[in-house]
């Protein structure tokens, strides 16, 4: 089962509602671009390289749908489309990436609109099969970093859930689990979302992964008690010093790594890596809505006192000199960074 993916009987866009998990395993159905846009927005479907190729989708959407004959004014109307989608999230470079992909393929594309459809939904199907290739190529790099009996503590979620199939982080551990070697991973619960303790713990269970749940702020313990080997995260967007922005939490985990001397690995498709950016001082950081935070209840009762406000950024920044190592599909990028992404993304 592909979180994203295109029916052609019913030639529509199909992704799994991440909102629903673990409780309910729903598939909707989008037959336009702004629900593709909106779908991104309140997280529907998430996960960097997932909103990519749902970006993607969406365009071949806005194509279908588009009443224009004449190929120029049909081009039009897709980077007006491009637009809107471009918009649903900051953060996560792979989104525009992805639009700027397929519009490019498509303002150099001579042909009717007839042939300008078709040619959206072929380079939307391509994306969809090369981030599965591509989250494979990556796992089998990071899994050779992997030792029979680590315990990993994995952050968010960055499995087939966050791509159209198979993962980034947890790709790696899944690709290393399936390689016989024995491993636990303790799962980040991942606030204020819990996508660690509702997606990726459902997840290992498909994958009769042994892992444990823990709070955010546990990690550093259970580094200092010798109980972790390996931190393993994704990346939202990288610049190209290496400074990874990633789910919020991501930054303090990666600082309690260092401290223990403890490899932390980020992993991530070269899609990620903004070249134009020379620090993750320069990401925009996505700050969603408070209630996120705020809305929360045990026993029935209300945790927030009323009237409480709250700051909830959505990603921050780890530094380069946290990170032990870059995880991508064309190999282990090792510092120093600044000049190693270079020479990585120059290759074939």
């Amino acid at each position: 089962m592909r979180t994203i993916f295109w029916d052609d009987k019913a030639d529509q866009l199909k992704m799994v509602d991440q909102r629903c998990l673990p409780e309910q395993f729903l598939i909707r159905s989008f037959d336009n671009h702004s629900a593709v846009a909106n779908a991104i927005s309140d997280m529907t479907v998430r996960g960097a390289p997932a909103i990519g190729v749902a970006a993607a989708y969406g365009l071949a959407l806005a194509g279908k749908n588009s009443t224009k004959t004449e190929p120029e004014s049909f081009k039009k109307d897709l980077h007006l489309a491009g637009e809107e989608i471009s918009k649903s999230r900051p953060t996560a470079v792979n989104l525009t990436w992805a639009v700027n992909r397929v519009l490019s393929v498509l303002d150099q594309y001579n042909g009717d609109v007839v042939e300008l459809k078709r040619m959206l939904l072929e380079q939307a199907n391509l994306m969809a099969e090369e981030d599965v290739e591509t989250n494979k190529k990556m796992a089998a790099f990071g899994a050779e970093l992997i030792n029979d009996g680590d315990h990993i503590v994995h952050h968010c979620n960055t499995g087939a859930l966050a791509v159209v199939d198979w993962g980034t982080a947890l790709g790696v551990i899944r690709t290393a689990f399936e390689q016989g070697k024995r491993i636990h991973v303790f799962v980040d619960e991942t606030r204020p979302r819990l996508q660690g303790a509702r997606l990726t713990a459902w997840e290992l269970s498909q994958y009769g992964i042994p892992y444990d749940i823990i709070s955010d702020g546990a990690s550093g313990y259970l580094m200092r008690t010798g109980q972790v080997q390996k931190v393993l995260f994704g990346a939202d967007r990288v610049a190209s010093n290496g400074d990874v922005a990633n789910k919020i939490g991501t930054y303090m985990l990666a600082l309690a790594a260092y401290d223990n001397g403890i490899p932390a690995y980020s992993v991530f498709p070269t899609s990620t890596i903004d070249q134009s950016l020379e620090s993750g001082d320069q990401i925009e950081i996505e700050e969603r809505d408070q209630s996120e935070v705020l809305d929360i209840q045990i026993h029935d009762q209300q945790v927030t006192p009323l009237g409480a406000s709250a700051r909830n950024p959505a990603f921050d920044i780890t530094p380069n000199r946290l990170i032990s190592a870059l995880i991508t599909e064309k190999g282990i990028v090792n510092p120093p960074f600044f000049r190693n992404i270079p020479l990585m993304m120059d290759q074939k």
